[in-house]
């Protein structure tokens, strides 16, 4: 097979404790470094925390891995440093169409309104997006970001203070002790058994055949979905372009196949070219075949443990829900973890981490199963439902929306979290407590920028369309909270933020370090302020 890629390895080297044979009690360690746990060593260094990366391997992920990454995710990496190197490097897109046979039956735009930093999407291998990462890691931070590959946990125990763990390397077994540790060891995470904890949900039967083929074709960048299609009859198939012309292709398998059979090219190549054609030029890159699950934890964390991304909740990849959802996991967490720290929070202030993100799970599997019902139904009526959809959606836009070839990923906004300071006035537009902050272009300093930009400092930002406010800071219980004052520290260029922010008036808002809004009014109230602070911090 052919490949596009080189893979890096990174050195092992034998760390202090063990070569002195001492334990070491640290901050934070991170357990795996795939895209979640890179993304929790990025946001603690950023917010000056140091860390250990422990991960048995010694390179980024091999093979056919996540390849859609959202929008909300993107932002994430925009404010870690990272994001603009993965967008320049990935295809991006925000069209998807879906067919039945030959015919387009229904077509979306992920992102129809202009005035946005970040796509909708984008497509790139996960291995890019790691070394990526690491790159980051090493260039910034080095100083904070202790990575220790090719060491793996085989012992992890809670105590009221730290957790004491056992790591295995090439030179032996040495304990390692943390105040807190964020385990990101993926779905068949090791950690997860040793605290002894059982996943809700359940595993799907269905197998499905990823090809990652090496091509140059016409193709759009847009996701493409079949239902029976001529070339794979009675079964569905998913087309993404990827960089360096590679094109992740998804074949559903069904219930009773050989996975070990279905993976070899004699099988994998002629339904290649009945998709393509014959006269179509490719190789292979990977192949693989997969089963998946929609299932998660009752809790996300476990005493000074927290569980994140797959470690924590599986779904299918229709939708690309994976990843994204595991960086989200960690936005939420991080910032509550310093202020605890740092004494300005109290220890249950963590306990709206599992909360919130166990909320978002939730809403992550029931739009995951909903959309494997549709695509692979499960009974008689099932399927007559899916192909109804499928007749009316050609003709008629009310039944469009209904089709469900993967609903792809969205933020799941918090709108019930006990950190929320419910409305008390009128707004007409989306940005209610709990909802990921909308970007917008602005003017700072007479330089163009972007809202989520002037507001990546992992600090509570106090945003008020009142021209009359001085304040640069708004000081809280020892907590600093910037003052931003549209119309002089930060100028609306093209009126986006008073349009996606309802900012009539005097309207305020406070957004918690995470992007996320957690009280708005029609004033600016310092005392208001206050318990809304307060409140968005379990105090």
């Amino acid at each position: 097979m052919l490949n596009t890629y080189a893979y890096p390895e990174f050195e092992y080297i034998q760390c202090d404790e063990q070569k002195h044979n001492t334990v070491k009690r640290h901050k934070a360690v991170i357990i795996g470094a795939g895209p979640v746990g890179l993304t929790t060593a990025l946001d603690f260094a950023k917010q000056g925390i140091p860390v250990v990366v422990l991960d048995d391997n010694n390179t980024v992920s091999i093979g056919s891995r996540a390849v859609c990454y959202a929008k909300r995710p993107l932002e994430v990496w925009d404010r870690l440093g990272v994001g603009e190197r993965m967008i320049e490097k990935s295809v991006e897109w925000k069209v998807g169409k879906v067919f039945r046979d030959e015919e387009l039956v229904y077509q979306f735009d992920l992102l129809p309104e202009d005035d946005h930093k970040i796509p909708a999407f984008i497509n790139l291998q996960q291995y890019y997006l790691e070394e990526y990462m690491i790159d980051e890691c090493k260039k910034q931070y080095g100083d904070l970001i202790d990575f220790r590959w090719k060491s793996k946990i085989i012992s992890l125990k809670n105590n009221d203070d730290h957790v004491k763990m056992q790591v295995e390397t090439p030179d032996g077994v040495y304990g390692l002790e943390a105040d807190y540790v964020v385990a990101c060891d993926g779905a068949n995470s090791d950690t997860r058994k040793m605290l002894g904890l059982e996943f809700d949900g359940h595993f799907f039967q269905d197998r499905f055949l990823i090809a990652d083929v090496v091509m140059k074709a016409d193709f759009p960048a847009e996701r493409w979905f079949w239902f029976n299609p001529p070339f794979h009859r009675n079964q569905s198939v998913l087309l993404h372009m990827q960089s360096d012309d590679v094109w992740r292709i998804d074949f559903q398998l069904g219930w009773d196949c050989d996975p070990e059979e279905e993976k070899k090219p004699e099988k994998v190549i002629p339904r290649l070219k009945a998709m393509l054609g014959d006269d179509v030029d490719f190789e292979l890159e990977w192949v693989s075949v997969y089963q998946f699950a929609c299932r998660q934890l009752k809790d996300f964390k476990c005493g000074r443990v927290f569980i994140a991304g797959d470690a924590a909740h599986q779904v299918s990849p229709f939708g690309a829900r994976g990843a994204n959802t595991g960086v989200q996991d960690i936005d939420n967490l991080t910032w509550k973890l310093k202020l605890v720290m740092d004494g300005k929070a109290p220890e249950s202030l963590l306990d709206s981490y599992s909360e919130e993100r166990v909320f978002a799970a939730a809403d992550n599997l029931l739009n995951s199963t909903r959309s494997t019902d549709f695509i692979t139904p499960k009974s008689p009526i099932s399927k007559a439902f899916r192909d109804a959809v499928l007749d009316l959606a050609s003709e008629y836009e009310f039944a469009r929306p209904l089709v469900n070839s993967g609903r792809l990923s969205m933020p799941t906004p918090y709108l019930n979290s006990s950190l929320n300071t419910p409305d008390e006035d009128t707004f007409s537009r989306k940005m209610r407590p709990g909802t990921n902050c909308a970007d917008a272009p602005i003017t700072v300093d007479g330089q163009d920028t972007w809202f989520l930009n002037k507001i990546a400092n992992s600090k509570f930002v106090v945003l008020t369309f009142d021209t009359s406010i001085t304040d640069k800071t708004v000081n809280i219980n020892g907590i600093d909270c910037d003052v931003l004052v549209v119309g002089k520290d930060i100028m609306d260029s093209k009126g986006c933020l008073q349009e996606r922010y309802d900012g009539t008036g005097e309207t305020t808002y406070l957004i918690r370090p995470d992007q996320h809004v957690a009280a708005r009014w029609r004033t600016f109230d310092q005392d208001k302020i206050k318990k809304a602070v307060l409140t968005a911090t379990a105090q």
